[in-house]
């Protein structure tokens, strides 16, 4: 469980997987779309990704070889979750930095 929890939980994950919810993306794109990753982390969490069933990596026969990513089906279900995520920072996002600012004086 905690293995799994710190894949979904990384600090890019939820990231790559809000950037494929408009559908199948090339790397390039993902890597010119997601501020602050690199060419490197981005490969970790996209094969990571993929092993574990949440996104499918596609290669078509060109030259240069084009590569797709998609979310599976599993991959969507983790839409909701993240959409709840979100709506929670929204709401209390602002009184925990005013927490972490108060703990520093």
């Amino acid at each position: 469980m905690r293995g799994l929890l710190s894949t979904i939980g990384d600090k890019w994950t939820l990231v790559v997987i809000a950037s494929l919810t408009a559908g199948e993306q090339r790397f390039t794109n993902l890597l010119r779309g997601i501020d602050g990753i690199s060419h490197r982390m981005l490969t970790k969490t996209l094969r990571d990704l993929e092993r574990d069933g949440l996104v499918t990596r596609r290669v078509h026969a060109e030259v240069p070889p084009r590569v797709e990513y998609a979310l599976t089906p599993l991959g969507r279900t983790l839409l909701g979750p993240i959409n709840a995520l979100s709506e929670w920072v929204g709401t209390h996002g602002r009184t925990i930095l005013e927490n972490r600012d108060s703990a520093l004086k």
